[in-house]
Order: C-alpha cells, then structure tokens, then sequence
C-alpha cells in the first residue's frame, strides 16, 4: 500500500493504479483451483506423489522446474500407476526423445 504523503495512488487521482484491498480477494472455495478444479501440489520426487496416493481426485501433480528428463519420465509413469494427473507431464520429454 502507498505511504508517500505526495502519492497520487494514494490520493486516488484519476488515471492512477487502483489500490489494493481486501475486496480484490478469491472467494475462499475456489482460491488457487486451476480451472480444471484440482489443486496444485509441486513434486519433485517419485516419493512425493504418494503423499497424493489418497488424494488424486483434489490434486495434481506438477513437477518441479529442476528436476531432471530422467526423473521426470519416472515420475510420470508411477503418476499414471496411482492416476494422478500431472499438469506438465511433456515438459522436457520431447528433447529427450529426439537425441
């Protein structure tokens, strides 16, 4: 929130950025759903995804940024023994199909 005493966000002068407020909130039942209706759970081991064994029908699956090709084709084949869906289940794969 703006503090400056000269702010014109602060002021609410026209053409200016609106301020944040409470108003601009999620409702509570559908804040960080993606629009599929699962909920985000950041995996970056194979051991991970059976903390999701019971829970596959709230939340998926999405591997994380570092970890490997190697890894991620394991983690996406145990995810399809539990049927968990994984949100980005191609990422880096194509690669490494090509080589």
């Amino acid at each position: 929130k703006p503090k400056g005493i000269d702010n014109r966000v602060r002021r609410r002068f026209k053409g200016q950025f609106l301020m944040p407020s409470i108003g601009y909130g999620s409702n509570s039942n559908t804040r960080h759903l993606m629009p599929d209706g699962f909920l985000k759970f950041v995996v970056h081991n194979v051991a991970d995804l059976n903390l999701l064994m019971m829970h596959n029908k709230r939340y998926a699956a999405e591997i994380a940024h570092d970890v490997s090709a190697k890894k991620r084709k394991a983690i996406v084949e145990r995810a399809q023994q539990l049927n968990i869906k994984v949100t980005n289940w191609q990422a880096k794969l194509r690669s490494e199909e090509d080589n």
